[in-house]
């Protein structure tokens, strides 16, 4: 029992959660130490006087207990992540970071002891004044090494945070403007840093404490200055220690692990053997085998869940993590995270979603978003009777119609903040609510089938003396969860939307055509979008595959004034 509650307050998902925590909190230093940099492109005294409001949140006992305690349970943390990982096989963008966030330590030392060791120890002032004389002026090599961690620690941490939000569909919504940021921190910081260096080299600035030049306010008696370099020795030779002993421990259990080897195949005949404690994932890629894994290996999301064929009785049950993924997804019997399972003997299994190998991808191809279940609406157009219509009409005339219909539907879409999902023969099919609430979507999603039966009017009489008779469309908007993510193969890869919402849809835009009419919503939608339609006439149609009908209103006339109260200010949700 005291070894289960062990494991349960030291299991995978509270250390992930631990080094989170704390690198946010060194990223949140960091953030406001950057923006201290900023203000010395006013000048010198002016981030002097800005570091007076930001210094009191760190320099005190708590303060310094959460940053520099944050600091070393991260780099604790990530080196015993490394020891942890069977295999240092890893996508290109995981191992950037792993190395980003080794270089930190090195990076970072010399300047902890030069200022707040220095501080601390020997009572050296430690602002800009005394920092830019030492890094721009007395040692610019050592001015440029400050200037590449910071870069570093940044870097580091945006690519963390990246990777933690990066699924998140209000993340997705504000991903240009956190780019924005992301780029403009660094470079408005090292250019502070540079006017304030560039400001105090010039023969006609003064530091303070520095009259006449007799004595320069930076330097430290010999002897503090020697115990400052021995310091900083050992804190790089401590850092460097548990790097060597991270990689000699894992030199040793593998060593100690070829003894133990289990194996894994799989049904085309592939077998892999890796030592006990192996993860499924892990093996397949120490042997270069194609895997998916969306989350990193996480066991966040099932892209790389396995089928469990033979030696079931080899596995130990899924882990709390483990069992809500699966649990979230329905699996069936006998399948398993490939992230998660361990096995302790031979297994035989298949993955459920087969990767392909680089050599089998199209040039131009990139790796698919996954699919994430999100409340949107979805609208699907069509020109009723079009075959009549064209049926006499010459290629290039059908083509240039068909044009300026897509054109007055794709704007009505964009304009109500929609996006366009795809053209099909002479329907459309647009979704909403990719980056906001179903409330919100449902009303764009409204709003854009009235800007659509005003720009086909608009159309029909500028192509009056074209047309035999105008063009008439039919429309089906409805509400629910749906299957978000990129979906095809090479250049036709696209952004979607799948699942039994979208069927709902296509079918009430054949109810409409069938109807005659121009719009047939579902209940959902109108109750939703706050409309009041009691006036408007509703019946109750089969849904193919429901077992339940389902109410939607039909709108035979009148569309444009049923939606003159439709509220589109996000706002008003």
């Amino acid at each position: 029992m005291a070894a289960g509650v062990l494991e349960n307050l030291i299991s995978q998902r509270r250390l992930r959660r631990a080094r989170l925590l704390s690198g946010l909190i060194i990223f949140t230093f960091l953030t406001m130490h950057m923006m201290n940099h900023m203000f010395g492109l006013i000048s010198v005294e002016m981030a002097d006087y800005a570091r007076r409001w930001f210094l009191p949140l760190w320099r005190n006992p708590a303060g310094t207990v959460l940053l520099y305690g944050a600091f070393l349970t991260h780099i604790t943390l990530v080196l015993g992540s490394l020891y942890m990982r069977r295999s240092m096989a890893m996508p290109w963008t995981e191992a950037a970071q792993i190395i980003l966030g080794l270089l930190v330590p090195i990076l970072l030392i010399d300047h902890i002891v030069s200022t707040r060791l220095a501080s601390t120890l020997f009572y050296l002032r430690d602002n800009y004044e005394i920092v830019v004389h030492s890094l721009w002026t007395k040692a610019p090599f050592n001015g440029a090494k400050q200037a590449l961690a910071l870069l570093v620690i940044w870097l580091h941490g945006c690519l963390g945070i990246h990777f933690w939000l990066r699924y998140r569909p209000w993340y997705t919504a504000i991903w240009p403007g956190v780019l924005t940021v992301a780029i403009l921190m660094p470079t408005l910081s090292l250019l502070g840093f540079m006017q304030m260096g560039r400001t105090m080299s010039t023969p006609v600035y003064l530091m303070s404490g520095f009259p006449g030049g007799y004595y320069d306010p930076s330097a430290l008696p010999a002897q503090a200055s020697q115990q400052l370099h021995e310091i900083r020795l050992a804190l790089h030779g401590t850092f460097a220690t548990l790097v060597i002993f991270v990689f000699a421990a894992r030199g040793v259990r593998w060593l100690r692990e070829r003894a133990h080897l289990i194996t894994i195949r799989f049904p085309e005949g592939q077998a892999i053997s890796v030592p006990r404690g192996y993860t499924v994932l892990e093996a397949s890629r120490m042997a270069s085998r194609p895997h998916y894994a969306v989350c990193g290996g996480k066991g966040r999301c099932s892209t790389c869940r396995v089928q469990i064929i033979e030696g079931s009785e080899n596995l130990s049950p899924p882990d709390s993590q483990e069992e809500r993924t699966l649990s979230r997804i329905k699996a069936g019997p006998g399948v398993r995270l490939a992230c998660q399972l361990r096995p302790n003997g031979p297994v035989t299994l298949t993955p459920l979603l087969v990767a392909k190998s680089e050599v089998d991808e199209a040039p131009d191809s990139y790796e698919a978003i996954p699919g994430r279940e999100r409340e949107i609406a979805v609208l699907f157009c069509d020109i009723r009777n079009f075959t009549t219509l064209t049926e006499t009409r010459l290629p290039f005339d059908i083509v240039f119609l068909l044009n300026r219909y897509f054109s007055v539907v794709g704007h009505a879409v964009e304009q109500a903040g929609g996006r366009m999902d795809k053209f099909i023969g002479d329907g459309a099919m647009a979704l909403f609510g990719l980056s906001g609430n179903a409330e919100l979507a449902c009303r764009q999603a409204l709003d854009a089938s009235r800007r659509i039966i005003a720009g086909i009017e608009a159309l029909n009489e500028q192509l009056a003396n074209e047309l035999p008779d105008p063009l008439r469309i039919a429309m089906g908007i409805h509400t629910g969860p749906a299957v978000v993510g990129t979906l095809g193969y090479g250049n036709a890869r696209t952004l979607t939307a799948i699942g039994d919402t979208v069927n709902v849809a296509s079918r009430l835009e054949t109810v409409a055509k069938d109807l005659d009419t121009k719009l047939v919503l579902s209940e959902p939608v109108a109750r939703l979008a706050g409309l009041d339609l009691s006036s408007v006439p509703s019946q109750d149609i089969a849904i193919r595959g429901r077992t339940e009908s389902l109410k939607v209103f039909v709108f035979e006339k009148g569309v444009r004034k049923a939606l003159e109260g439709l509220v589109i200010d996000p706002s008003a949700s």
